[in-house]
């Protein structure tokens, strides 16, 4: 079975936030950051080299495959910033739909910047994936 390529690591988070080359994008990072961390009351580690994650679970899929992940984080990518809610944000659209500019994925939602959103309504949907998230499975923080 394969193994995960994403782990945590013990590169600086804010040196990584601090580096992002768009100003837009930098800014955007350190809010999150900040916010992310008074959500969660969890000191963020790196998990890959781009993605700034939050407390994180042991999880065994059905298939039989499993491994560790983040709980919920961020990444401050070039084309936009992602945001990590575990389990996915399928069953959220009643918060999405109050958002603003966003596209989502499975387990991500895409956001160009912060200003194109309502920062209450990210801060509703970090809480709700954390809060579902650990209905499912235990999750740490540090």
């Amino acid at each position: 079975m394969a193994e995960n390529k994403t782990k945590a690591t013990d590169h600086d988070v804010t040196a990584f936030l601090e580096a992002v080359e768009h100003p837009v994008r930098r800014a955007d990072g350190l809010v999150l950051d900040a916010m992310f961390r008074q959500i969660t009351g969890w000191t963020p580690r790196m998990w890959g080299p781009t993605i700034v994650g939050y407390g994180s679970y042991d999880y065994v899929y059905d298939s039989g495959r499993s491994g560790t992940s983040l709980a919920t984080g961020f990444s401050p990518r070039k084309a936009a910033l992602s945001l990590y809610i575990m389990p996915g944000y399928q069953d959220y659209s009643d918060i999405r739909d109050r958002l603003g500019k966003h596209k989502i994925g499975k387990a991500c939602l895409y956001i160009n910047k912060l200003a194109d959103v309502d920062l209450s309504v990210v801060e509703e949907l970090v809480r709700r994936g954390v809060d579902d998230l650990g209905k499912k499975y235990p999750v740490t923080g540090s």
